[in-house]
């Protein structure tokens, strides 16, 4: 159950953090009220997840996804660039949490 506990955090992750970007630096009161919401909740997810994970590997993969998940909405949503040493750095990052999971014994 961690794993998906950790999962919805990462996914919730990609969501605030795309609400910041859309509050406009806080200047835009609902989208900073969604980014609260749903970093409260990534938050609460993560230190669920975290009950039984270990620090690194909950931490780690959490970031990960939301670096990935923000990348991919940056790239789909807001049409910034996908350069070939871009796509690079994620696919980096991607395989990180790959191999992260394949390492935990949890």
């Amino acid at each position: 159950m961690a794993w998906i506990f950790l999962l919805f955090a990462g996914l919730l992750e990609v969501v605030w953090a795309f609400l910041m970007k859309a509050s406009a630096g806080f200047t835009k009161p609902w989208p900073t009220v969604g980014m609260l919401v749903f970093m409260i909740g990534s938050f609460g997810l993560l230190s669920m997840a975290m009950k039984t994970l270990p620090l690194g590997t909950a931490y780690a993969i959490w970031t990960g996804i939301g670096a990935v998940g923000a990348f991919v909405v940056g790239a789909v949503f807001l049409g910034e660039p996908l350069t070939p040493l871009r796509i690079a750095g994620v696919t980096l990052i991607a395989s990180g949490l790959v191999v992260l999971k394949l390492a935990s014994s949890h």
